[in-house]
């Protein structure tokens, strides 16, 4: 473990909800000049004729939890949303703010701890206390992307749009889990603006489900957002997208493929959880999260395929 040593000027940060910013003021992790964007507009949820909505950056999560027409239409988002920290966080916690927020990592929080999230050369996290980290490990930074709305989004297929770029998946905006020294892809200076999602399918459900080790407003230890469309008793989409479990959200593919025009029932579920884990990389104290990961799979899809099937 290294000590870390503040030699460049900090760079100015956006402040919204602040609720992420606030603990990172308070430890001295965060430094730079404030920038208060708190009150420029993009609080609304629009909608187009198709039925596609665009959510404004600023929009709170208890706004998205709450709105109907976002239960109706995507209730992956409104699931992700209502699992989201507490009531009072979810007031005043932004969308846009939860997608740029920083990692949850004990060792980066730490303003005496050097790491490369910091500047630093080494993760500390990698040979210390890692039983919060990635299963999947895809870069020197072990620590797990933090933001469940970007999960949630993913699965969604959105896109993002900054003051200076648009049409961003949330690859893009996230990066692929392989740069260590930030969280997202944003430039100083660059704000997420709004983000876009597809309009809803027909006949398609969707769902969502953490893991937690303790309490109701824990971090997750890995979450999960689903949407299926079943015809015919078959499954026709599947869409998987998981957090906790890798330095950037990801994408079960494997399991997707598995289970397409496959008959919906536990037996083709149960079989196709186990690819959850293909490709997983865990570390010394995270295997167990591919364990719960296979059971989110299991639970979630069991749900949605009673729902579409009874």
């Amino acid at each position: 473990m290294s000590v870390a040593v503040m030699t460049a000027k900090p760079a100015p940060e956006f402040r919204a909800g602040g609720t992420d910013l606030s603990e990172r003021r308070r430890s001295g992790v965060s430094q730079g000049m404030l920038i208060d964007i708190s009150g420029s507009g993009n609080k609304a949820i629009t909608w187009d004729a198709d039925g596609a909505a665009q959510i404004g950056a600023l929009t709170t999560i208890a706004t998205i939890a709450t709105d109907a027409r976002i239960a109706a239409a995507y209730p992956g988002i409104g699931a992700s949303a209502q699992g989201l920290a507490t009531p009072q966080v979810r007031q005043v916690a932004t969308l846009g703010g939860n997608l740029a927020q920083r990692s949850r990592c004990w060792y980066f929080r730490r303003a005496d701890i050097d790491c490369l999230k910091k500047g630093g050369s080494t993760c500390p996290a990698r040979s210390g206390n890692h039983l919060y980290g990635v299963a999947f490990d895809l870069g020197p930074c072990v620590a797990p992307h933090p933001s469940t709305m970007a999960a949630a989004l993913l699965a969604y297929d959105a896109t993002i749009a900054t003051n200076r770029r648009s049409g961003l998946s949330i690859t893009d905006l996230l990066g692929d889990g392989s740069v260590s020294h930030a969280d997202h892809t944003l430039a100083e200076g660059e704000m997420i603006k709004s983000i876009a999602l597809p309009a809803p399918l027909e006949r398609e459900r969707a769902s969502y489900k953490r893991a937690v080790s303790r309490t109701y407003a824990e971090w997750p230890l890995v979450e999960l957002c689903a949407r299926v469309v079943i015809a015919g008793g078959k499954f026709q989409l599947v869409r998987l997208a998981a957090g906790g479990v890798a330095p950037v959200p990801l994408r079960l593919t494997a399991v997707e493929v598995q289970l397409s025009g496959k008959i919906a029932n536990a037996a083709s579920i149960a079989e196709a959880a186990k690819a959850a884990s293909w490709g997983a990389k865990p570390l010394p104290m995270t295997a167990y999260k591919l364990d719960l990961l296979q059971g989110l799979v299991r639970d979630v899809l069991e749900r949605l395929s009673d729902e579409l099937t009874t």
